[in-house]
């Protein structure tokens, strides 16, 4: 995709997707979304972290920077390979607006493991081929991650550094002994990573196909507890018993009065200057295998980030510290080419981040709900957009736009409703036109705002623990008439064919 040019997007989660099967995944429901897409004149799917999801079923705290979640992983194709006898579901079902993540975790890796077994008992020659194929090209980060899951699994899911010794400390002798003793388990959470990827791709090729490009998102830090730093704890801020020294965060502000202690641990920029940074490279590389344009989560972390002493309990004591800046960027760029990155570029930003994110021509955001608090000079304001610009509604952070004018302050509202003509009862088509009039080259709404929907089914709420990531639509919510008004107003802000908006005569 080129970010130069005029076009229009959706903002959803592959988990929030339809299906039969308790979570959104590659079925069915996505094809059927892509062709909605491309009905409204919709030419961007963004999706979020398609990592494993970590604590409170959040993707930012990922086992693993590489691999993709077994969550995703479409059961029907399973199925009708032979691997899989037809799922049956609880008595009781699945909530289809609703992620149970406590239920659909463990029947979903269940299914996982029958597939797996039919495969490796029943799969075809051609199949088994592919998988060994796959397995080898991906190597580089497959071979470490499903030992690490096998090993988290046969350590009862403890943190590596709670394992036995050698393990944790990663003796060769051990490795080679764990690889024979844990055979099926490796082989179990590769055959799930070689589905996960051949399902990426294929839907991302059929999206391709018909005009829609898949933007992906790619979270700035690691988990402490990932296959990554388990295997280079050397490229982190470590003390001799693998424990953080320093950790992530970002400093108080008006959203959070003690700042945000996210608690991931913070990269060694030095040591992986000294290798070219290769690690980032690969990840880069691997994230371009799964989608046409990425935005990049806090990306004012590369220029300068916030350091919390680990032994704070919250982000107050922090410092700011410089970021591997121009070097980063260049060494991929020598490495992959030209970038299709969208840099997040929201909360404090200073001019070396500015500076950064122009010098490799990499937009960044506008959030049109952030625009009403003080005057006609708010850069949020889309007025005030320039073309290099991804303009939203609003992101899975926000509220829906329905949401926001609920819990906004009164001052915020009537600024809101004065500048976009709107009420409450259109104020999320408001803000839509609003974001797909201005001059940003690409504007992009959750799909909560285009279809109207209130803050009950907001996607999360940062700095909370409970109620995030679960958010899922079904088609009966899906109206003709939410698809036309979206196509007309992409149509005519020059972002759709034309013919889109159905004029008479």
């Amino acid at each position: 995709m080129n970010l130069q040019e005029r076009a229009a997007g959706v903002l959803l989660h592959i988990t929030s997707l339809p299906g039969p099967h308790g979570v959104g995944d590659f079925g069915p429901g996505a094809y059927r979304f892509v062709d909605w897409l491309r009905s409204a004149g919709q030419r961007v799917w963004q999706i979020l972290p398609s990592n494993p999801i970590g604590p409170c079923e959040s993707p930012y705290q990922s086992v693993s920077a590489f691999a993709g979640s077994p969550l995703m992983v479409a059961l029907e194709p399973l199925v009708e390979r032979g691997w899989l006898p037809a799922p049956e579901l609880p008595a009781e079902g699945f909530d289809v607006r609703r992620v149970d993540y406590a239920r659909v975790v463990p029947w979903r890796v269940a299914q996982l493991k029958a597939a797996a077994q039919g495969f490796f008992e029943r799969g075809s020659a051609e199949d088994k081929r592919d998988f060994d194929s796959w397995c080898t090209a991906q190597s580089n980060w497959l071979d470490t991650y499903a030992l690490f899951m096998a090993l988290k699994s046969a350590h009862g899911e403890r943190p590596w550094w709670e394992w036995a010794e050698p393990l944790k400390r990663r003796d060769p002798q051990a490795l080679a002994q764990a690889l024979k003793t844990h055979a099926e388990a490796i082989g179990f959470w590769r055959f799930v990573q070689w589905n996960f990827g051949g399902q990426c791709t294929a839907l991302k090729a059929y999206a391709n196909e018909r005009g829609v490009s898949i933007m992906g998102d790619l979270p700035i830090f690691v988990a402490h507890d990932s296959a990554d730093c388990w295997e280079r704890p050397d490229l982190y801020f470590l003390d001799e018993q693998f424990q953080p020294t320093v950790v992530a965060g970002v400093p108080p502000d008006g959203f959070a009065a003690t700042g945000q202690r996210w608690g991931n641990p913070l990269y060694r920029w030095d040591r992986m200057a000294a290798e070219d940074f290769a690690w980032w490279t690969a990840r880069i590389r691997r994230m371009l295998e799964l989608a046409d344009v990425f935005r990049i989560d806090h990306f004012r972390g590369f220029a300068g980030y916030w350091e919390v002493p680990a032994t704070c309990p919250t982000a107050m004591e922090g410092q700011w510290v410089p970021g591997p800046g121009k070097a980063l960027f260049e060494a991929i760029e020598r490495a992959l080419g030209k970038l299709p990155i969208v840099a997040e570029d929201l909360g404090l930003i200073t001019p070396d981040v500015i500076e950064l994110r122009d010098a490799f021509g990499f937009p960044g955001m506008r959030i049109v709900q952030f625009a009403f608090s003080s005057d006609a000079n708010d850069p949020f304001l889309p007025h005030n957009y320039v073309r290099e610009t991804v303009a939203y509604t609003g992101t899975h952070d926000n509220h829906t736009v329905v949401g926001w004018w609920d819990t906004t302050a009164p001052r915020e509202r009537q600024y809101a409703a004065r500048y976009l003509g709107a009420t409450r009862a259109d104020i999320h088509w408001a803000m839509i036109r609003a974001a797909w009039n201005s001059v940003a080259n690409l504007a992009i709404a959750q799909f909560q705002d285009v279809l109207g929907l209130d803050g009950k089914h907001r996607m999360n709420l940062p700095g909370t623990t409970f109620n995030n990531w679960v958010w899922r639509f079904d088609w009966p919510m899906v109206t003709d008439a939410a698809r036309e008004q979206l196509a007309h107003v992409t149509a005519g802000s020059r972002r759709a064919p034309f013919h889109m908006l159905a004029l008479p005569g």
